[in-house]
Formats: C-alpha cells, sequence, structure tokens
C-alpha cells in the first residue's frame, strides 16, 4: 500500500508539473502570467527592438503605457534580469505592469545570453552585466516620447546588484530600485551562505585552466546546471535553488534561459562585488526583499554600506521567500505598489505633453 500511495503522489506530481509546463504559445515569447499577447491601440504595448552594444546585437523588449503618444514625454524606466534569467520572465512581468503604470519600460537579455548576439555563449562577465544596464539607458533615453531627465532603475536578482554598480557611477538614475538582489561576485567568490569558502583556491585554478583550455582553441567548460531532475530538485535544501529550479525549468521556463555560464567566467565574477564603492551611490534607493528570502543577508549588507544616499529604504514583502516575489501574485502587488510610489516620489508627473 505504502508503495502504491508513492506511485500515486508520483503521477500526480508529474502531472502537475507537465500540466504547468503546457501553456499557450505567446507570441512574444512570455512566460509569465498575464503576459501581453497581441498589440492593440490603446493598451500596454510590447515593441521588440535590437541595438548594437560594443559590437554585439542586443535584443530587448519596450513596454509602452495606454494611450502612448510619441509626441508626449513619458518616465521611463530600465529593468535588469536576474542571472539565467531573460526578458520574457520575471524582468518582462515587473516591465509590463511598470508600463500599465504610465511608465515608458526597457528590458534587454544580456550580451552573450538569451536572444542577444556575443560568443562564447553564457559568458557571465559582471562589467559585462553593468554595461547591459548602460547600454538599456543609452538606449531608451532616445526612444521617442522618452523624456531622458527622468530615467530611474529597477535590477533583480543578479540585475539588481549589476545595477547598484552601475549607479554608482551612471547619474542618469534618478532614483535606484532592486527586488530580492543577489551579489554574483559574492556567491561565486564565497558560495551560497559562505558555504564555500574552503574552496576559493580549488574554484579560482579551475576557472584559469578553463581559461587557458579556451585560449588554445579547447572546448568550453561550463559551470551551472544545464537540466534538473524532480528528485533532484526535491533534494535541494535552500529555498533559493529547490524554487528557482522549478522556476526556470518548469513552471517559467523558456529556451533562451539557463543557469549556465562559462566556467572562465569565474575569474571576474570571484574578484567582483556589487558592494565596492556603493557609498558612491548618491540617488535615492530603495531594496525590497521577501522577509523569508535566504538571501535577504546581501540587501542587508548592501543597505547598510549605502551611505552616499539621504533618502533609502528597505521594503520587506511579509512571508515572501526569493523566488515567490518573480510571480506570486500576491507578492508582485505588494512590490508593484512601492515600486510606483517610490518612482513617482522622486519624478515629476509621468507624462508631461509638449
Amino acid at each position: 500500500m505504502k508503495a502504491s500511495g508513492l506511485l500515486i503522489a508520483a503521477l500526480m506530481l508529474t502531472t502537475i508539473i507537465a500540466s504547468a509546463q503546457t501553456k499557450t504559445v505567446n507570441p512574444f515569447g512570455l512566460v509569465y502570467k498575464d503576459a501581453i499577447t497581441k498589440n492593440s491601440s490603446g493598451e500596454v504595448n510590447i515593441h521588440s527592438v535590437t541595438y548594437k552594444l560594443n559590437d554585439i546585437d542586443i535584443s530587448a523588449n519596450i513596454y509602452t503605457p495606454v494611450g502612448y503618444d510619441p509626441s508626449k514625454k513619458y518616465a521611463a524606466i530600465v529593468v535588469a534580469h536576474p542571472n539565467g534569467g531573460i526578458k520574457e520572465q520575471t524582468a518582462g512581468l515587473y516591465a509590463q505592469r511598470l508600463a500599465e503604470s504610465g511608465y515608458i519600460t526597457i528590458v534587454a537579455d544580456a550580451a552573450y545570453q538569451g536572444a542577444s548576439g556575443g560568443q562564447p555563449r553564457h559568458l557571465d562577465n559582471p562589467n559585462f552585466r553593468v554595461e547591459d544596464i548602460r547600454g538599456m539607458a543609452d538606449y531608451i533615453t532616445q526612444y521617442a516620447g522618452v523624456d531622458a531627465t527622468r530615467l530611474v532603475v529597477l535590477g533583480i536578482c543578479g540585475g539588481g546588484g549589476y545595477t547598484l554598480k552601475a549607479a554608482q557611477s551612471d547619474k542618469r538614475f534618478k532614483a535606484v530600485a532592486t527586488l530580492s538582489m543577489f551579489n554574483s561576485g559574492v556567491v561565486r567568490r564565497n558560495g551560497f551562505q559562505d558555504s564555500q569558502v574552503a574552496t576559493i583556491q580549488e574554484r579560482l585554478k579551475k576557472a584559469s585552466d578553463a581559461r587557458a583550455q579556451e585560449a588554445a582553441g579547447g572546448k568550453i567548460i561550463y559551470a551551472g546546471v544545464a537540466s534538473v531532475t524532480d528528485e533532484e530538485i526535491a533534494k535541494t535544501k535552500t529555498d533559493l535553488y529547490r524554487e528557482g529550479y522549478e522556476y526556470y525549468y518548469r513552471t517559467h521556463a523558456h529556451p533562451n534561459s539557463t543557469f549556465l555560464y562559462t566556467m572562465s567566467s569565474l575569474l571576474d565574477l570571484m574578484t567582483w562585488d556589487a558592494t565596492t564603492n556603493i557609498d558612491l551611490i548618491d540617488q535615492p534607493l530603495l531594496m525590497i526583499a521577501g522577509s523569508k528570502a535566504d538571501t535577504k543577508y546581501m540587501t542587508d549588507h548592501a543597505f547598510e554600506l549605502a551611505t552616499g544616499t539621504k533618502e533609502k529604504e528597505i521594503f520587506l514583502i511579509p512571508e515572501a521567500t526569493h523566488i515567490q516575489t518573480y510571480y506570486v501574485p500576491e507578492y508582485v502587488g505588494q512590490v508593484m505598489s512601492k515600486l510606483t510610489e517610490f518612482y513617482s516620489n522622486h519624478l515629476n508627473s509621468k507624462t508631461i505633453t509638449n
């Protein structure tokens, strides 16, 4: 009987996962709930664009608000996606929701990732990720209807860490917000929750060897996770990675999204830190995290070090974990309420008629 019960439970789990993956194909490739399925006059619309950044083709989506009129002027928001994420997932969800609040928003796949160009694939250089944010700012401030003097930024997960770095020097951003911030350099160096401090030198050696192999024309070595079984997901102890696997490989899977990155990327990642020089941020700063997020320690640390701004706030989403802030309607609603309040407090009215 026990074996039969386990078999039934396993079959039910398989059915639930299959059901989650069986979705109507979105014409724009969007995988989040209530995503735009067509562009209609008088509604929020999505515009796929491609532009060059350091000779690499960048694939981006721009969302325009209800009643968008290029002869008027709108505040704009740059949205930076999570590590392993792409523009069609949670970054796109928040870009769309912010456009519904009256902003013009842009979200782009990082260079070497997603639908953007660049070789080798899945290169994860933190300096390039910061440049991606600046590149989005370059493009959106030239877009019809955008008031370049009213530009703000939102970074999610790893994109949050890169946003903190970009805002240290790029003062085009008048206000800075992060959601579930993840400091990629610290985690790649020390391990998640400092679990790999003892193996730093060993991992640096592997990264160095991988770089040498690439330079010699050899096969590119990848770190990270290419795929994961249901059993492996169930055995993952940390909420971040267990729920992350479910999000990226099951409920919100997209073929352009992957947890892979080149092993040689660690040479740059492991010597990088989002909080170095964070006191250079003098813009208003909002950092949002789930109260139960096992990544919250990174938000707390960055917030403490951000001493250069006179206006900063941590906003906690009660009971939420890191990944749950990506898609759970109740939590997304709370994030949106806080973001729109924050941005409106630091920008003039969203639309100005010429």
